[in-house]
């Protein structure tokens, strides 16, 4: 029963009459009131009640505006570090872009003698061991992904996940160590000199994979990306698949659909979104990857047809060269390159989003 509507337990005794009717060998039953005296208590009640629903929402609103106001500083917090980036980075490049102006893009990395400085090595080895590094994690990430949603037991899914993501927190520079005398070598031993031979007289491919086997150099260094970032892209496109829901698979089996058929017509359909955002991530960390790139890449500033030769890339550069560097225009010059991986990473997420959104639009 409602206490605070009823208007008989709610009513008052009238002026001159006991508190309790019992104490004055009243009759037990509630006496009764008129129409009058019910519709003024009634409204008594609900003044009471709207009160204490407009503290309710003065307080929820105060919580919320506190809320926005929280979340809004937090939004304003990473545009003004944004900011303060970009123009940190252009007004240190400055120096470099009036003196060189388009030819820094041009040319390749000087001396501090000639005082001539270029990015189109760096550029290069930059996109170059980022796109073999993708071409070659991207179909794994995703296969290992199926592996586990799909076709993996049970009892072995969570720690074959835990294992693969653990590789994600293995420092870089692990990563370059064991790449420099472990796979390298391996690598110039056996893999290079295989692959030599194999297309010695292949047309175009006697280029790509010529030369003398270094062991260190553009394929390297995009194999040991491809480790690094294997983890983002399977671990984000594990979680994706697991958000599909299980009748739209159920269905797909119910008609007579293979397990790839499902796979590729119904789970990737309806994550593209998530699988595209965990490889654009897995984008970012490749193109702006350091140390394990710096090691096994060679670090030498040209470019040559063949995958085994040495190469870099922008952030191996400045690594390498930012504490000799002698001279403000020499300085500005490395703070140039990080102003162009800026504006690389920028460009390449950018088409990447709007790759997606045009795909969803014609989707619908």
């Amino acid at each position: 029963m409602d206490v605070e509507r009823n208007p008989v337990v709610m009513a008052r005794p009238a002026r001159g009459e006991p508190a309790n009717p019992m104490e004055a060998g009243a009759s037990p039953c509630p006496r009764s009131f008129s129409p009058r005296e019910a519709m003024a208590d009634a409204a008594l009640t609900e003044i009471y009640v709207a009160d204490d629903r407009s503290q309710t929402v003065r307080r929820v609103g105060r919580s919320d505006a506190r809320f926005r106001l929280l979340t809004g500083l937090a939004a304003w917090t990473v545009l003004l570090i944004f900011l303060g980036v970009i123009t940190s980075l252009t007004l240190g490049a400055l120096p470099a872009l009036k003196a060189f102006g388009l030819t820094f893009l041009f040319f390749f990395m000087g001396t501090p003698v000639t005082e001539k400085f270029g990015a189109l090595a760096s550029i290069y080895g930059t996109l170059l061991t980022s796109a073999l590094a993708m071409i070659i994690a991207v179909p794994v990430g995703i296969g290992i992904a199926i592996f586990l949603t799909e076709l993996c037991p049970r009892p072995l899914r969570r720690s074959i996940g835990t294992a693969i993501e653990l590789l994600a927190g293995i420092p870089s520079i692990i990563y370059g160590i064991w790449g420099l005398f472990v796979f390298a070598p391996y690598f110039q031993a056996h893999i290079e000199p295989f692959l030599i031979d194999t297309f010695a007289n292949v047309p175009i491919l006697q280029n790509v994979f010529g030369g003398p086997p270094y062991g260190i150099g553009i394929f390297t260094a995009s194999l040991i990306l491809s480790i690094m970032i294997l983890p983002f892209i399977s671990a984000v496109t594990r979680d994706v698949f697991e958000t599909v829901p299980p009748m739209l698979k159920e269905a797909a089996y119910g008609v007579g659909c293979t397990t790839w058929e499902v796979m590729w017509k119904v789970v990737l359909p309806f994550a593209r979104t998530g699988v595209v955002g965990g490889a654009m991530l897995a984008l970012g960390r490749a193109l702006g990857e350091t140390m394990a790139v710096t090691f096994v890449i060679g670090n030498a500033h040209r470019i040559m047809p063949s995958l085994f030769a040495p190469g870099t890339t922008i952030s191996a550069t400045i690594a390498n060269e930012f504490t000799e560097a002698v001279g403000d225009l020499y300085t500005s010059s490395l703070i140039a390159l990080g102003f162009l991986l800026f504006v690389i990473t920028f460009i390449v997420l950018a088409a990447a989003r709007y790759m997606l959104a045009r795909i969803e639009r014609r989707i619908g």
